[in-house]
Parts: structure tokens; sequence; C-alpha cells
């Protein structure tokens, strides 16, 4: 069977004010209606029923997120008492759904990205579950044709064709580190090489098998978490196992070391919604470059995102690429040329006595 792994522990630090510790990027919502997190689950579709899916996040998360996933079972909503990065989530996810599944097929996401259409999306993932049912031992991930020459993103650079019905499949060359500038500019025109959207679709027991040859202090913390799951020890063997491990993304834990892995273009459209500057992408511009979002009167103003909320009037005049976010407690006003140093922002204050704004 199928069952669907949904990562959302980010923080979605870049978007503050609107991204705040106990409501982060994934619980808001970006295009207008539902969020991030609700628009993930919704986009399997009938692929993966609720009782086979599983969310792993943050502790302090696992309520609000409950709240917003009625359908999906208590139990199945996991909240990791230590930040430890992507691999030891999916290992033990893995573990989880192959207790009862022996022969479970995953598909692990994150949930902050935005995909559509929705229908081409699911019969790209049931076509991926075909490959891996042809080979068992395979794993499949999706790569997206790059747009520009990106440094923010992961690549993939693809190797031998492999033969596939419905979809454009080749074989892994390998994986490649966020590009500075002339690298990332090769990437781009060898037409060689995908963004790494970080989907994989693979067997429980294949990534299981190669966590426990790999990294093999990790698979075994994760195996007495596993062995102590749904029994009174839980939470105590959880915190103490989980804690233990040292933190290793799945890029690095298995996709480098694994000998069959297949990229496939993904068909279907993909945003990851990784700033500010994405919501033009999103809801597009006026005739000035403009991004509005809320109440928003802009007077002789170009190349401006503005997004309010509670029916709170913003007014620009005679401004140029600003990025402008107002929240009922804390208004930030950027250069567009410095929206990386959001994150710095958030660091300020970590450090100060403006905790409260966090």
């Amino acid at each position: 069977m199928l069952h669907a792994i949904v990562m959302a522990g980010g923080s979605g630090t870049r978007f503050w004010p609107a991204s705040r510790n106990d409501k982060p990027k994934q619980l808001l919502s970006m295009t207008g209606g539902a969020t991030m997190m609700q628009a993930t689950c919704d986009r399997l579709g009938d692929l993966v029923p609720a009782d086979q899916l599983y969310i792993f996040t943050a502790q302090h998360l696992v309520e609000p997120i409950g709240k917003q996933l009625p359908k999906v079972p208590k139990n199945s909503i996991v909240g990791e008492p230590y930040k430890r990065d992507t691999a030891p989530c999916i290992g033990l996810a893995a573990f989880l759904v192959q207790k009862n599944d022996p022969d479970a097929t995953m598909v692990v996401m994150p949930s902050d990205h935005v995909i559509s259409p929705e229908s081409v999306f699911r019969e790209a993932i049931a076509s991926a579950v075909s490959l891996v049912d042809a080979e068992p031992e395979r794993i499949v991930t999706f790569g997206i044709r790059p747009t520009y020459p990106a440094e923010t993103f992961g690549y993939i650079e693809r190797g031998e064709p492999l033969f596939s019905d419905s979809l454009k499949a080749f074989q892994v060359k390998r994986f490649r580190e966020k590009p500075k500038g002339e690298t990332a500019q090769q990437y781009f025109e060898s037409g060689q090489f995908y963004w790494n959207a970080g989907i994989f679709i693979w067997k429980a027991k294949t990534v299981l098998d190669a966590l426990k040859k790999h990294e093999p202090e990790m698979y075994a913390h994760l195996e007495a978490i596993a062995n102590a799951w749904g029994t009174a020890e839980q939470a105590e063997v959880f915190d103490r196992e989980f804690g233990a491990i040292q933190g290793k993304s799945i890029d690095y834990a298995v996709m480098e070391h694994h000998a069959d892995i297949v990229v496939v273009e993904a068909p279907f459209h993909w945003d990851d919604v990784g700033n500010w500057q994405s919501m033009a992408r999103l809801h597009g511009q006026d005739d000035s470059g403009n991004t509005h979002l809320g109440d928003v009167l802009a007077l002789d103003s170009r190349d401006c995102i503005v997004r309010g909320e509670d029916g709170h009037l913003i007014v620009t005049l005679g401004t140029k690429d600003l990025i402008v976010v107002h929240t009922p407690d804390a208004t930030l006003v950027a250069d567009k040329s410095r929206e990386e140093d959001i994150r710095d922002v958030v660091k300020k204050l970590q450090q100060g006595d403006l905790e409260r704004f966090l």
C-alpha cells in the first residue's frame, strides 16, 4: 500500500512577521484558500487515505496541525522532541509504516510547496510508484526543470534515460549542493540538471536498509523508538533516543550512497514559496509590477509586495522595490534586495527582549 509522509517541521523565518513560532509558514494560507498544510494533504486525493498519512512536525505544532487536519488520526501527527533534519524523520516514518504494512511504499514530501494541477500531481505519483514496484530497491525523486540559474536550490544531475510510457525519467548521475553564481549558470545552460523538489517515492524497507548500512547508529536509535511505539514508554524512549541522534539530511544519509535512483521530470507546476517575492509568482502583478494582498492603495509605487490583514489599509506613496507586511502586532518594511536578511531580524528578536513578537 502507499503511505504518505508529510514533513512539516520548518519554521518559515523568511516569512516573518506573518510566520510565527506557533503558526509557521506551513500553517498559513499563501494562495488565499486552504493553508499550505491543508493543501498538501488535500492534493493527495484518493491516492492515500487519511489513516495511511503521517505528519512529522515539532511537538508544539501537533495541536494546531490537528485542528487543521481533523480527519488525520491524532497518533499519526508525530511531534519530534528535537530538530534533527530529514533523515531521522523519514527513517522513523519508515519504521512506523512497516509495522503494519511490511511491503509499504512511501511518498515523502514537504508541507510548504504549491503544486498544480492536482490531478497531474496524483498521476505522476502513481506512475512513480509503478517504477518502484518494477524495481523494489529503486528510489524515485522528482526534479523541476529550472527556469533560471537559482542559487537557493539543490540540483540533480540526470544520466541515462529510463524507458517509461508516461514519464520523462532518467537515472540520477549525482546530487549537487546549492551552487554559486557561475556554477548555477552552467547547470542552467547545460539542460542536464533539475532543481531538487524534495519529493521521494520508495519502499520503507529500502530506506531502512540504506540507513542500517550507512547510518547504523541512527538506525539503532530509530529502531529503539519504533519498538517502544504504542507502549507506556513511548514518550520517554522517543525523547531519549531521538535526542541522541546526530541530525543529517536524507540526501547525505541515503541519496548520495544509493545505487538505483531515478529522477522524474515533474509534469506539474511547482513552487517552493521560499520568500515573500514568491507572492508575485502566485498572485501576479499590476501594471507597475506591484503585488497586493489585502487592503492596499498604491500611489506612484513600483515593484512592491504589500500584504495586509484584518481590514487594515496600507497606503504606499512614491515607493519602489519594497516588501511591506502588516500583522496586528508587527510590521515589516524591507528593501526587496535584503529579503534574505529577514532571518537575521528573527535572530535579533531571539537575542533581545522582543521574543514575544516571534
